[in-house]
């Protein structure tokens, strides 16, 4: 084989120490380097308009082998320049004569060359494209945060409004519409007060068994308050401990703000007003009264006078304005005092006042009544189910009541649909609130900001899902700008390792010179 056949293989980042080594650059060319750069700039500051040339000095460093082409143009664009002795006196000729002069000089631009090929090659390009994948990263990443943040943003608002459909409003005006809820809250009550007279007979079919099983009368010992219910009806708590109806029945009504602003810190006088029922006796001078038959009227101590002008003195030894509740048991029955009003009337205030569905402690003994009522309707089932015939025919209650001795499994199973009905009605989440609203007037206040904090979380999702937006704009925005950088450093790089190894190849009769891990790399690099 001829040793023109056989190639020259350099590595990249043996190329300047192979350079050195063979002694074709000198070991100090750096500092030999130093005065040519500094004569580049200066003469790169006059150039003429020429697009070619503009283009060698725009992207990329300028080398040797682009200096040599901004020769060549100005030859063309200077030629009018020369003497008679064929010499240029363009000063743009003579400073561009001069550096390749300097650049030619021990070879440092070949050194130079190498040091540029292995800078782009092994730290520029890779750098450029860590940068490059980075914004593609943080681009899908975006997209997916976006939607992600758009998809809470969805469930947060999905949320608020199911919140406001169970409470029954509809979240326009969070305050205004929980507060005129109120309104709603006797009529709803009255309501399952009617309902609950279909347990009648249900509670009758739990006495017998009671009185059956146990041998003893449980009549006035069993469900009392679902008794009462059953038979008078939502009546006051007055009528249910005392036993009779008040004749007078003093009231404190909720004073509703005219306008509540929900979006805004609302002034003292803007707050639900409760009065003093909430407390176990009555204070304040107006009151509000009302008739047993429900006509409300009002009452006021001022009008209590008599003829002669004399205040009325409303002390211990006229009316006992304190009342003592006192519970006696699970079925809330105590010793009762029927007060006097001065003329001999039953009078019905503070909690006395409230109907037994919305005086919180005779609603909760309504409830365990039903619950109870729940719990053995569910064993008798289950007897029977488990038995798999009615156990209820069965020997052991032979001699027990017809009431007992007729009821089926289906039977049973509607009874406790009844039951089971009446307690949801009770428990609904719009009523659940209804009760702590009017017990509470900081309820209102804490259920509006419990509401509120979902809208202002979706809105929270909305900032993000600009942030990631925006975010994703100035990726795009650096993928623009990287992209064609990288192509041109490419582009130039390929021209710069492809010259560097013909001019070897000419030092060596122009065997091929191949300088490994130089083209392979930017192919590479170059992948989009």
């Amino acid at each position: 084989m001829n040793e023109q056949d056989i190639p020259i293989d350099i590595h990249l980042n043996k190329l300047l120490d192979w350079l050195i080594s063979r002694r074709i650059c000198p070991r100090d060319w750096q500092k030999n380097v130093i005065a040519v750069r500094k004569n580049i700039n200066n003469a790169i500051q006059d150039m003429p308009a020429v697009d070619e040339i503009a283009n060698l000095l725009a992207g990329t460093y300028i080398n040797f082998f682009h200096c040599q082409r901004i020769v060549e143009l100005l030859k063309e664009t200077e030629s009018s320049s020369k003497n008679i002795f064929g010499k240029y006196s363009s000063q743009r000729m003579k400073d561009w004569l001069e550096i390749l002069k300097l650049y030619e000089k021990d070879n440092i631009y070949l050194a130079e060359a190498a040091q540029l090929l292995l800078r782009n090659i092994v730290y520029e390009l890779p750098s450029l494209k860590r940068q490059l994948m980075k914004c593609k990263q943080i681009q899908e990443e975006s997209t997916k945060k976006e939607a992600d943040y758009a998809k809470n943003e969805n469930a947060m608002r999905e949320n608020y409004l199911s919140s406001c459909q169970n409470i029954g409003i509809e979240g326009k005006n969070i305050k205004k519409e929980l507060l005129s809820l109120l309104d709603e809250l006797p009529g709803a009550l009255n309501a399952i007060a009617a309902s609950a007279k279909d347990l009648s007979s249900i509670r009758n079919y739990y006495v017998s068994f009671l009185n059956f099983t146990l041998k003893k009368n449980m009549e006035g010992d069993c469900l009392l308050l679902l008794k009462h219910i059953i038979e008078k009806g939502n009546t006051t708590t007055f009528e249910w401990r005392t036993g009779e109806p008040p004749e007078v029945v003093e009231v404190t009504t909720p004073v509703l703000p005219l306008d509540v602003d929900c979006a805004s810190t609302e002034a003292a006088e803007d707050q639900i007003d409760f009065g003093d029922f909430v407390t176990n006796s009555e204070s304040g001078d107006d009151r509000s009264s009302s008739s047993p038959n429900g006509d409300f009227v009002h009452v006021d101590r001022d009008e209590c006078k008599p003829d002669n002008g004399d205040q009325i003195d409303f002390g211990d030894s006229d009316i006992n304005w304190d009342i003592s509740v006192e519970t006696s048991g699970t079925n809330n029955t105590a010793p009762f005092q029927v007060l006097d009003d001065g003329e001999g009337g039953k009078v019905a205030r503070g909690f006395d006042a409230l109907s037994v569905l919305e005086n919180e402690s005779t609603r909760n003994s309504f409830y365990n009544d039903l619950l109870e009522l729940t719990t053995f309707l569910e064993q008798r089932l289950l007897e029977a189910e488990t038995a798999g015939s009615d156990v209820l025919s069965s020997s052991l209650f032979h001699n027990a009541p017809s009431i007992l001795q007729m009821q089926s499994t289906d039977g049973l199973k509607d009874m406790l649909n009844v039951v089971k009905s009446l307690s949801m009605q009770l428990m609904t989440t719009k009523l659940k609130h209804l009760y702590l609203i009017k017990s509470s007037p900081r309820y209102v206040d804490r259920l509006v900001d419990s509401l509120k904090s979902k809208l202002e979380t979706a809105e929270r999702m909305v900032d993000c899902q600009k942030a990631v937006k925006l975010k994703y704009h100035e990726a795009v925005k650096e993928e623009k700008t990287l992209d064609p950088k990288i192509r041109l450093i490419v582009e130039k790089t390929k021209i710069l390792l492809s010259e560097v190894e013909q001019d070897i190849s000419k030092r060596y009769k122009n065997r091929r010179v191949n300088i490994m891990g130089g083209l392979s790399a930017i192919q590479q690099i170059n992948v989009y």
